[in-house]
């Protein structure tokens, strides 16, 4: 038996060794919602790439909460690349052994995040429980499906946005830490990750509301049809600025460093931005945002540093062990 699992494992490796020899290959590590998007990207950056060089390239991808992705990528995942949703997952990997520079928000533009997106509701079709604002979620009764900030961005920012909703409506941080504890309550069971948590809503039957971006909504349509559900946006809501980088040390090791730079660069091309608004990624480039006009409704963002500091505070503060967050949940 250990033979036989020996030959296997040298099969995979001599098989994975072959196709090195043919093209080089990129590990893109990024968080659950993005598949559909990374799916269609890959594709075009695929032919962008062979077009300006004499071989081809294969993209591996790796999905899944971005928290634990992050934490994968530090305990030894060889990500080229690592594209995440909040800010935070990539300064862990700069806190924990240096595997991207300290300045890295700074390498690419728009603090190296691509699009942005915006947090909304999912609830079942004809809303029976009229959630149309964060207090609404907050009713006797109702079920909010959310993932869980300790290992999801997309946690984190539904956290963040029922902050900002009761800070923008004159409450103060006492009023806010009461809303969202109130509002974590709620939750039957906290997934580790947005697609998890969408099989929970969708799949499982569980919940009222499932809280979200704006592009899982799309995925939804896409797998489950249009007419299973509908989509609300809340009032108030963190902007979601998914960033991106290059991991300099995987990078260095593999000889990977001008692939893994042109691929992140042209998410900023119009390709790359025409292929994030079809998803329902919101662009930065203002001529493809105009295009796609119709399907990004106007939201009232608020920056998450403005509102409450840099990303390293936010994250020592709020979802650290023992920050806010925890100290919420327990009790």
């Amino acid at each position: 038996m250990k033979k036989l699992l020996a030959a296997s494992v040298l099969g995979a490796v001599t098989l994975f060794a072959v196709g090195a020899h043919a093209a080089p290959t990129l590990l893109n590590v990024s968080y659950d919602v993005m598949r559909d998007f990374y799916k269609d990207y890959n594709t075009a950056f695929q032919k962008h790439w062979q077009a300006e060089h004499p071989e081809g390239v294969t993209v591996q991808m790796s999905f899944g909460g971005s928290s634990k992705q992050a934490r994968s990528v530090i305990d030894g995942l060889p990500a080229d690349v690592i594209t995440m949703n909040m800010a935070t997952d990539i300064n862990a990997l700069a806190d924990n052994g240096q595997l991207v520079p300290d300045n890295w928000v700074t390498l690419l533009p728009n603090h190296s995040a691509p699009f942005t997106s915006a947090t909304v509701f999912i609830v079942r079709k004809g809303n029976p429980k009229h959630l149309k604002d964060w207090p609404d979620l907050l009713q006797s009764g109702v079920q909010v499906i959310v993932p869980n900030p300790k290992t999801s961005g997309n946690g984190r920012y539904t956290y963040l946005s029922a902050w900002a909703y009761v800070l923008k409506n004159g409450g103060d941080e006492a009023k806010a830490k009461a809303f969202v504890g109130q509002l974590f309550k709620q939750a039957p069971v906290l997934d580790t990750g947005g697609r998890a948590a969408t099989t929970t809503f969708m799949t499982n039957q569980i919940g009222d509301v499932l809280v979200t971006f704006e592009n899982e909504a799309e995925m939804i349509a896409r797998e489950f049809g249009r007419d299973q559900f509908e989509v609300v946006y809340p009032s108030v809501s963190a902007e979601a600025e998914p960033p991106v980088a290059v991991v300099e040390k995987v990078v260095e090791k593999k000889g990977t460093r001008a692939l893994a730079e042109d691929y992140l660069k042209y998410l900023w091309s119009p390709e790359g931005q025409d292929i994030a608004a079809a998803n329902y990624l919101r662009p930065r480039d203002p001529a493809v945002l105009a295009k796609y006009a119709d399907r990004f409704p106007q939201v009232d963002f608020m920056s998450v540093e403005k509102t409450f500091g840099d990303w390293r505070t936010v994250q020592k503060t709020h979802f650290a062990d023992g920050g806010v967050f925890d100290q919420l949940y327990q009790q």
